[in-house]
């Protein structure tokens, strides 16, 4: 019972303090007490207005610089943003009849390819990265040359597993290549005969292991056209599900205000010019497995690449 009796003793003294004083002090007195009994409340109050101004500016600022362009919950028969063309890359494509775009632009639909396509092309892709894999977090594995991550290295599949593919594989992989083909051709307004496959065109697995090599880096902002020098016209085909079958791994066009976002989603197909009008990246995946098949166009017949086939493996 002492304690209690303390502070009200205490709390008496504070009062009385407060109003024991001359006439000259009593209203300095009053004005402390009164800021003094004010202050919590008003430090409170301020950091409440603070803190939901600042809630307000950071989701703000995100909505400005993350948009998602496509959604893997929607189906997109169509959906294009043209934007301005690099001088380089538009120089460049001046030197080649009939496969000057259009506009430059990007362009992600979900009505070219089926998901039962998609699913061929995933077992194709399973069937040959199964037999290596990168040390890191991407694995590649490329048709045309036949080169598979293998640890820090690649090794080429037609050498390790003989007869892994048949004819019918590579038709469904020719049928596919055929259908992006077309579609590039129209969605850009080129002539489909001056457009040709080019290297590299590859099946890409990423997981979220932990980089090991440069080739495993693949969330760096990068120009595609700068780093492969054949590139016109580049396109991606995805094989699965964001959210579903892996998280992270968003495709990423990064521009001067917002940065546009592209969901993967099964048999869906991005395709862009491959100038420094799309500068883009690949958000790490955090989890799952993520796979996709890149296919690209140059307009320079010299740069053209052969549809694989088992003559492959008479090599």
């Amino acid at each position: 019972m002492d304690e209690p009796r303390k502070r009200n003793a205490n709390r008496s003294n504070v009062e009385k303090k407060c109003v024991d004083k001359n006439s000259s002090e009593k209203k300095n007195s009053d004005l402390t007490c009164s800021k003094n009994n004010n202050l919590p409340l008003r430090v409170f109050s301020r950091i409440v207005v603070i803190t939901s101004l600042l809630i307000i500016v950071y989701f703000s600022l995100n909505d400005e610089k993350i948009k998602t362009f496509a959604k893997q919950s929607e189906m997109l028969p169509g959906k294009g943003q043209i934007i301005e063309c690099s001088p380089e890359y538009l120089k460049e494509l001046d030197k080649y009849e009939g496969c000057f775009p259009k506009d430059c632009k990007r362009f992600v639909t979900d009505k070219v390819i089926s998901e039962q396509e998609a699913d061929k092309l995933l077992t194709i892709a399973k069937k040959g990265l199964e037999l290596g894999g990168s040390s890191g977090g991407a694995s590649i594995l490329d048709l045309h040359s036949g080169a598979l991550s293998n640890g820090e290295h690649f090794v080429n599949i037609y050498k390790i597993a003989k007869n892994l593919y048949t004819e019918n594989d590579f038709n469904i992989y020719r049928v596919v290549k055929e259908k992006v083909k077309y579609a590039v051709a129209h969605h850009f307004g080129v002539d489909r005969n001056k457009i040709y496959l080019t290297h590299p065109t590859f099946f890409s697995e990423i997981t979220s292991k932990k980089s090991v090599t440069v080739h495993d880096e693949y969330w760096h902002p990068h120009v595609d056209k700068e780093t492969y020098k054949s590139f016109h016209y580049t396109t991606l085909l995805y094989l699965g599900d964001y959210n579903k079958d892996f998280k992270g791994g968003r495709f990423v066009f990064v521009d001067k205000n917002t940065n546009n976002t592209v969901e993967p989603r099964k048999a869906r197909l991005s395709m862009f010019t491959s100038g420094r009008e799309n500068v883009h990246y690949v958000e790490k995946v955090s989890s799952g497995v993520r796979y996709a098949v890149t296919i690209s166009f140059t307009c320079d017949m010299q740069h053209a690449i052969d549809n694989p086939s088992t003559d492959k493996y008479k090599n």
